[in-house]
């Protein structure tokens, strides 16, 4: 939402819970500078309408009533717009408190914060601080794209977006039209889940491989949103961890760390290399390209093979 929508809706919801009786369209322009910058009567007309719907599909409850002299007037009764009291139990306020510190090294940190200086004047416990409590867990979700704000803001938004992606294949990046749906963390990496208009199907991008700026386009979403996103299950079948057969490569030592973790298998060759035996699934190519010089496969042939010609690909371009 552009900040001056925002802040123009935020004027009328003042005027609107602020008032002991109902304020006509005449009265509500005169109050919200916006308004007075709207320019015809109709202009007025069709802005107040538009910005009445969304804050009534934010859940303002606005009550329309007509005077004596049958004019219209607006009105949003604090009664009828009040939240319930809120109350917390320990367990309730420590999984609220684990929440916030996850977002400690984003720019939520400061919203997260806020929400919790409300709760506790809404009804937190007193004796209990969700910032300590359960102080032995220190949950971190790194966020270092410089993408993760902008697509986060895009998924809320409902926004079509446009940025350039490398392949883990690719030599260079290509230009993506995407709608995006939903960002998950897996494995100390980010995910953005979404439709890819120009392939016509649903993709998975990681946030890392994303370069230069994030740019929003205009217009609605051209593809049903699915009711669940299924970001973290896509990429574990590219990462091969549905895999019911085996691989064996070998590893460089001190390298391949997530390779080490997967591993079913080690065995020390000597020379600075390990032999592992780790699952295979579909996707497992692209990822042990990845690590480039640092992995050989030594079977099956054909996912030696899949390799050799990511590999190539990538030199050539």
């Amino acid at each position: 939402m552009a900040i001056a929508k925002a802040e123009r809706l935020m004027n009328l919801a003042l005027c609107l819970l602020g008032t002991r009786r109902p304020l006509s369209k005449r009265e509500l322009r005169e109050s919200v500078e916006a308004y007075l910058e709207a320019g015809s009567d109709d202009s007025f007309n069709r802005m107040f309408e538009r910005d009445k719907d969304d804050l009534r599909e934010l859940g303002l409850v606005i009550e329309t009533v007509e005077s004596l002299d049958g004019e219209v007037g607006y009105l949003a009764r604090r009664d009828s717009n009040s939240l319930p009291p809120i109350t917390l139990d320990a367990e309730e306020a420590a999984a609220l408190g684990l929440a916030a510190k996850v977002w400690q090294q984003a720019r939520l940190a400061g919203a997260a914060s806020g929400a919790l200086q409300k709760l506790r004047a809404a009804g937190l416990p007193e004796d209990v601080d969700p910032y300590e409590a359960h102080g032995a867990l220190e949950p971190r979700i790194p966020v270092h794209e410089a993408a993760f704000e902008p697509l986060m803001l895009a998924c809320r938004d409902r926004r079509p977006v446009v940025f350039d992606y490398r392949k883990a294949t690719a030599a260079r990046p290509e230009p993506r039209h995407v709608e995006p749906w939903a960002l998950e963390c897996w494995r100390g990496h980010w995910y953005l889940a979404g439709f890819d208009r120009d392939r016509g199907a649903e993709r998975v991008f990681r946030l890392s491989r994303i370069t230069g700026k994030v740019r929003s386009r205009g217009g609605r979403f051209t593809a049903p949103v699915p009711d669940v996103v299924t970001v973290r299950e896509t990429v574990a079948s590219w990462a091969g961890e549905s895999a019911d057969r085996s691989a064996r490569i070998r590893l460089r030592k001190g390298a391949g760390y997530p390779l080490r973790a997967k591993a079913t298998a080690v065995r020390e060759l000597g020379d600075g290399w390990d032999e592992l035996e780790i699952p295979y699934g579909h996707g497992l190519d692209a990822w042990l390209v990845e690590f480039g010089p640092d992995v050989v496969v030594l079977e099956p042939a054909e996912l030696r093979a899949d390799v050799v010609d990511r590999l190539r690909a990538v030199a050539m371009g």
